[in-house]
């Protein structure tokens, strides 16, 4: 049975929910409520919207709506980098 290669794509698509773990380990709190502005489109979502491609050496978060990369994150053995020059800002939400 051949499966069309648009439906393994879909298969493996993610949202940001999927690398929450990620994010702690690299913010050092909860993210997956944070905010990002989108530096290509413009578009503001929380971090747990972008799409999440995570069949890589690295995690690649892209807007929901234009699809460009927003965050790269790729762990290393000595460190976790974390790439946002497609966001134009990402921010955390605090406790009142």
């Amino acid at each position: 049975m051949d499966v069309p290669m648009a439906e393994l794509d879909r298969a493996l698509i993610l949202d940001g929910n999927a690398v929450a773990g990620m994010l702690l380990d690299a913010f050092g709190s909860e993210m997956t409520a944070a905010e990002a502005r989108c530096d290509h489109c413009g578009s503001i979502g929380f971090l747990a919207t972008l799409i999440a491609y995570t069949r890589a050496p690295g995690i690649v978060l892209r807007c929901r709506i234009c699809q460009e990369v927003v965050l790269r994150m790729v762990e290393t053995p000595t460190a976790l980098l974390v790439d946002a020059r497609g966001a134009t800002y990402v921010g955390h939400p605090r406790a009142l």
